[in-house]
């Protein structure tokens, strides 16, 4: 498996990284200014994770459980105490 694009606007990871990292966007403001992550949903776990490890290229498929949403882990930590 080689999973290297957000599939709705056939854009590379390394392609948004790039443009994340010129214009200094967060992954909320990727999906607003790129589109990415914003059609089906599949890529945004890929897509926090290529932002946060620079990493553009993936042979499994991640989970938002694996990469979670910023807020979404101290909502979940809180759940489980």
């Amino acid at each position: 498996m080689h999973i290297d694009r957000c599939i709705c606007f056939d854009r590379t990871f390394a392609s948004v990284l790039q443009e994340a990292r010129q214009k200094r966007l967060a992954i909320a403001q990727v999906e607003l200014s790129l589109g990415c992550g914003g059609g089906c949903g599949l890529c945004r776990p890929y897509l926090r994770r290529c932002l946060r490890t620079g990493e553009t290229a993936f042979t499994h498929m991640i989970t938002d459980q694996e990469e979670p949403d910023e807020g979404s882990s101290e909502k979940s930590s809180k759940g489980s105490t």
